[in-house]
């Protein structure tokens, strides 16, 4: 069995981000993280390689910078890593990205690709399933649980309150909650390994069947308006009154006022 991780770099947002004059994220400024839906992602894969001797390939696009994020799911035990990099890539929305990824997925072998459900740097949810549908795949998102049985894979996947149990044949496309699993850490062997091992690199020249007008940003349809970080709210009204009675007088006049109630 053979398995695709891909996995992406994102900024980690407690420090703050970063942006280019064009809205685009300024990645290279910015500290940096494994996605926490794609390293769900990447242990249900390391899960089936303890079971079924799966060869667990992790695959991301990025600036060269990204191979920090290879080499930590090489020391967590995945075998081959693929960075996706040029600087003609840079800027793209989901459709180009996943354009990009899919063109790169082609030169590989795979029975499942999983992803995560989404990055947090853009939480669209859209990069996985349009990775499926240009690779003509049959997809299962928001996994919850990853089962094997012979060339079926049985999907437990969240639903609001309750959640369906889903069965498809390989090859397949998964994307993987962050509540899937608890990921395992890196080991000190894995750490010292991984620094040695060698990254393939994949370039605009490696990628399949894709047009160049469906690349970059100039490939991408998405347009940003506007980008700002997370907006800081006020302190708000403070109100010191001296009963409980005129403190639920109070709260109500509010509520009716705003038309809460």
């Amino acid at each position: 069995m053979k398995v695709i991780v891909c996995i992406k770099q994102v900024p980690d947002t407690k420090g703050g981000v970063e942006f280019n004059p064009d809205g685009t994220l300024n990645r290279a400024a910015m500290l940096a993280i494994m996605n926490p839906d794609d390293k769900a992602g990447l242990e249900a894969a390391l899960r089936l390689k303890d079971e079924y001797d799966a060869e667990v390939t992790v695959l991301t696009m990025g600036l060269p910078k990204a191979a920090e994020v290879l080499r930590e799911a090489l020391a967590m035990g995945a075998d081959k890593g693929v960075l996706v990099t040029d600087r003609v890539l840079g800027g793209a929305d989901t459709w180009a990205t996943s354009t990009t990824i899919a063109g790169a997925i082609r030169n590989l072998e795979y029975d499942i690709i999983i992803t995560g459900r989404q990055a947090i740097d853009g939480d669209t949810a859209q990069v996985g399933p349009q990775i499926a549908e240009h690779l003509d795949l049959p997809v299962i998102s928001y996994a919850e649980d990853i089962k094997i049985d012979g060339d079926d894979v049985i999907v437990q996947r969240q639903y609001e309150d309750r959640y369906h149990s889903i069965k498809a044949k390989t090859p397949c496309l998964i994307t993987a909650l962050s509540e899937l699993n608890e990921p395992r850490y890196m080991t000190p062997g894995g750490i010292f390994d991984a620094m040695e091992q060698e990254i393939t690199t994949y370039s605009r020249a490696e990628l399949i069947d894709v047009e160049d007008g469906d690349l970059g940003l100039n490939g991408s349809p998405t347009k940003i308006a506007k980008a700002s970080d997370k907006v800081r709210k006020g302190a708000g009204e403070k109100v010191e009154l001296d009963t409980p009675d005129e403190s639920v007088d109070y709260i109500m006049d509010k509520l009716l006022t705003k038309h809460v109630i």
